[in-house]
């Protein structure tokens, strides 16, 4: 499948377009190359919300992004970042939240939770609950209207398993936004686009391995079940309604589209599109191409459709 030739372009103006380096980075490396990537590509301007401001939720760092006032109450989206759990911080994804703010006229909160090697599972994903269990706990300050997550990446997993546990709890989620979700951590699940889009596409799924084998640590086990790995949770039944985009350049497209199917096959509402031409990571890229720029109209418009 042909890479979106604005996407391409910008590879090789960032010399990305080659094939991965030989040895794998260090953390260090990583975390610099995310960085300097996603500065990069991010709007400049920034798009103008009503405020941004750091803090600290249940212990965790975090970013809120408040609309311009409105007269009634606001949504609410809490947003986990992407990079493999190994990399990303408010800053990679300050333009995401941003566009989710000006677009759905929510209040984003934006979290920073520990990440891997460091921290590994569950650690971030235990940061992600606590900080959706306050905001839930404590919505009037948030907006006062309906609770909702988004992610990219390992972001939209964390997401997804955030789903999970407060459809456990019995707490309700108005909807979810899973943007190319990292759902299978098992290593034994049959994904095409694994195979298909291992390399030449940014990510690679040596990558992609590289990065489970950090993050889950000693716990190798825990790949193999939710909500390290949503996909395997069993029962979908009950969870909030998704929105789901997979690129078709992607080495996550197949256990993203899996957890669609799974989902809708529990009666969960789903809105599930494959775009072509997108790779991995392509929420970050929207003022860079009209093919993305579309894509992530049409998930803004179709998430915030079922927060009302």
């Amino acid at each position: 499948m042909p890479m979106d030739p604005e996407i391409a372009a910008l590879l090789r103006q960032f010399g990305l377009d080659g094939p991965g380096p030989d040895t794998p980075p260090s953390v260090a490396e990583m975390r610099a190359g995310n960085r300097m990537l996603s500065l990069a590509v991010a709007p400049d301007p920034p798009l103008a919300v009503g405020s941004v401001a750091d803090g600290r939720v249940a212990g965790v760092p975090v970013r809120v992004y408040r609309p311009e006032a409105s007269a009634g109450p606001s949504a609410t989206v809490v947003f986990f970042h992407g990079g493999g759990f190994i990399v990303g911080d408010l800053d990679t994804h300050e333009g995401v939240c941003r566009r989710l703010c000006r677009d759905l006229g929510a209040v984003v909160v934006s979290v920073a939770y520990r990440l891997a090697p460091e921290f590994p599972f569950p650690a971030g994903f235990d940061d992600c609950v606590a900080v959706t269990s306050h905001v839930a706990d404590s919505i009037a300050d948030y907006g006062g209207g309906k609770l909702a997550v988004a992610g990219d990446s390992a972001g939209a997993g964390l997401a997804a398993g955030v789903a999970l546990a407060f459809r456990d709890e019995g707490r309700p989620l108005a909807a979810q936004l899973l943007a190319y979700p990292c759902t299978d951590l098992s290593g034994g699940g049959s994904h095409p686009s694994r195979v298909e889009n291992a390399t030449g596409y940014l990510l690679t799924t040596a990558e992609v391995e590289n990065d489970i084998r950090l993050y889950l640590g000693d716990d190798a086990a825990a790949g193999g079940r939710a909500p390290a790995s949503p996909l395997l949770a069993g029962d979908f039944a009950g969870l909030a309604p998704a929105v789901i985009g997979c690129g078709e350049c992607d080495p996550l497209r197949d256990e993203g589209l899996a957890y669609a199917d799974a989902l809708r096959a529990a009666g969960v509402v789903v809105r599930v599109h494959r775009y072509p031409g997108l790779i991995h990571g392509f929420l970050n890229f929207d003022s860079k191409s009209a093919a993305v720029e579309a894509a992530v109209g049409e998930l803004y418009g179709e998430f915030g459709e079922l927060l009302g």
